[in-house]
């Protein structure tokens, strides 16, 4: 295209109507450039913080295997990609200067010829997102470690996964995944991280409470050393400490000694957990005493212990509780709402809140989800929150 002159510039403008005194003198002819093709070009919305990152040397990842929708991860977030359409064409105009610039520098500029570069009817879209690591325990619970003496280890064909592999797998940013994998009370061994079989998980967390209960420690000051040393022929060393730090706060005192203080509402749960794994249903009261003449000497059984572990059924006679794990649960809002109604019709918000606290975004609450997703009603006086929708 021939380059357009000043006169040419103005006439086009009065043609238009416009007044060249409310305009800054300097002009932007476009033209494009010969490889200006669709589609060559993705457009990304950033938030400034996001933008920090990247200016910073940082980088962004997407994440999602071929069947998932798209994340992009910075190092402590996850966000979901959208694609929103524009009804403006959106043009690439390599070196491009804005208003700001040009009023700056306004003695240098009269026409500038700019060369489009490429063009986009579309952008990718961010919103901040829950990682979605439900995929994370699924894959660690293929080959749960049993222990040092377990056969199955050795001839085991599942797939171990090393912190590498997780952050290619799992749709959600390396601080989120490094944090679930501790939630989770995974361990690495020989580089690979593992969760524990609940089994051995058990057999390991009693070794430590009789031990605990024969040499009458305090439950808030554990001696790590005492503990390997007693317990280190019995199991591996690394193990012992691995269940000292799963139900234990871990501190030195004066002398640079470390100890334990145990968390007494965690193991209560894992107990309860034991006893109620191999119950359908178990009568209450009945539960109640057995667990807690089950817990080590000194610990006091409280069903609060055991919220999104179990779930007591008040309307049936006698009550009774039952293992229900949120864990268990399916990720998706919508999904993990219609599972719920469909193992009880009505839930209590006391109830049911235990088991979506986790769908909760960045500042929403339970009270918010439940107006979303559930209808609610007065039962003999007691609000209850029901489905939206029939449950097939």
């Amino acid at each position: 295209a021939a380059m357009r002159s000043r006169a040419e510039v103005d006439a086009t403008l009065q043609t238009a109507k416009l007044n060249p005194a409310e305009l800054l003198p300097a002009v932007h002819c476009l033209s494009f450039g010969p490889q200006a093709g669709g589609g060559e070009c993705c457009l990304l919305q950033l938030e400034p913080g996001l933008c920090a990152e990247l200016e910073a040397g940082r980088s962004l990842v997407i994440r999602g295997e071929k069947d998932e929708h798209a994340v992009l991860c910075s190092k402590d977030k996850t966000y979901d990609m959208k694609i929103a359409d524009t009804s403006n064409m959106l043009l690439f105009v390599p070196g491009c200067k804005t208003p700001e610039e040009l009023n700056a520098d306004q003695a240098s500029y009269n026409i500038i010829h700019s060369q489009i570069a490429g063009f986009s009817k579309n952008y990718w879209e961010l919103r901040r997102c829950r990682p979605k690591l439900k995929k994370l325990r699924k894959l660690l619970m293929e080959d749960p470690y049993e222990g040092p003496d377990s056969q199955k280890d050795q001839t085991s064909t599942f797939s171990k996964y090393t912190t590498e592999d997780l952050l290619s797998l799992i749709q959600a940013s390396e601080e989120e995944i490094l944090h679930q994998l501790q939630v989770i009370d995974a361990c690495k061994i020989e580089g690979y991280w593992r969760i524990l079989d609940f089994d051995y998980e058990m057999k390991l967390l009693n070794h430590v409470t009789q031990l605990i209960d024969s040499e009458s420690w305090p439950l808030s000051k554990v001696p790590l050393c005492a503990c390997l040393e007693e317990l280190g022929s019995l199991e591996p060393r690394e193990m012992i400490e691995h269940i000292l730090l799963s139900y234990g706060r871990k501190y030195v005192d004066d002398a640079g000694e470390v100890f334990f203080e145990m968390h007494e509402d965690k193991i209560c749960r894992a107990i309860a957990q034991m006893l109620l794994q191999n119950a359908v249903k178990f009568n209450l009261s009945e539960f109640e005493e057995v667990w807690q003449q089950s817990v080590p000497e000194g610990m006091t059984t409280r069903l609060d212990q055991l919220q999104g572990l179990a779930l007591v059924d008040k309307s049936s006679r006698p009550e009774t509780i039952f293992l229900l794990k949120v864990e268990d649960l399916p990720e998706d809002n919508q999904e993990r709402f219609n599972s719920l109604f469909g193992i009880r019709e009505k839930w209590t918000e006391g109830d049911i809140t235990p088991y979506i606290q986790d769908l909760c975004a960045e500042k929403q609450t339970v009270g918010a989800l439940l107006t979303k997703y559930a209808r609610s009603s007065m039962l003999n006086g007691v609000k209850v929150y029901n489905s939206r929708r029939p449950i097939s």
